[in-house]
């Protein structure tokens, strides 16, 4: 059965429009074992959507990454996606789990400040997104940012698995790890990338060595705690 992964686990890909295509990008996430993809096609029609999902479906089956659809439930289901990402103007999570009631499917809802952080730990979706930490163009200017500050009070609000998201890439992702976050997602880092498996190693190199320079309690005592 799937399940959301309860450990750690780095970087959540988003592709929304990628440079390199969306065939080549899913490529690479599988090959640098990437745990979740999403698919993030905002303004395309729904049968585009549903052409590159299958494409992702068919890359991503089988392997370490699981593959996430933004929003459109009944097209997760259709693709049997791992799962689908709600946003606060999407199907509420309840009535998405009934639409959708297969066993194991993932249920993530993007929150933007307090109020949302607390409606969710009711709602209960098997994860939040927490954002945007940075400015973003992908949120259009919709949701004020919340900054690094903004970031670490909401992270140490809520029990649930959390991914920091918003204009994260390898320059700023030693901030967001050290406001507590162990799962960030983003779209440029990798997006705008002619080889996002370059792009893909940049991050996680940068993770590492943000790592590295911690003491080893610090970095025991947030991987027993992920967010």
């Amino acid at each position: 059965m799937t399940t959301f992964p309860t450990e750690p686990f780095g970087l959540y890909l988003i592709l929304t429009a990628p440079r390199a295509g969306y065939r080549a990008c899913a490529e690479a996430a599988v090959a640098e074992r990437v745990r979740v993809l999403q698919l993030r096609m905002k303004e395309a029609s729904p049968e585009d959507v549903r052409l590159v999902g299958r494409e992702l479906r068919e890359i991503t089956r089988g392997t370490d990454t699981l593959l996430i659809i933004n929003d459109a439930v009944d097209l997760a289901a259709e693709l049997d996606a791992d799962g689908v990402h709600l946003g606060q103007e999407d199907l509420p999570v309840p009535e998405a789990r009934r639409r959708w009631a297969q066993p194991g499917k993932i249920f993530g809802l993007s929150t933007h400040n307090q109020s949302q952080v607390e409606t969710a730990e009711i709602l209960r979706p098997d994860y939040i997104g927490i954002g945007p930490v940075f400015p973003t163009p992908a949120k259009g200017g919709r949701d004020p940012v919340i900054g690094p500050e903004g970031l670490a009070a909401l992270l140490r609000s809520t029990t649930l698995p959390s991914v920091a998201i918003g204009g994260i890439d390898a320059t700023n992702l030693p901030e967001v790890l050290a406001c507590g976050a162990r799962n960030y997602a983003v779209i440029r880092a990798v997006g705008d990338a002619v080889n996002p498996r370059d792009a893909i190693r940049r991050l996680r190199e940068a993770e590492r060595r943000f790592y590295s320079t911690r003491p080893a309690a610090d970095v025991k005592s947030s991987l027993e705690s992920p967010r």
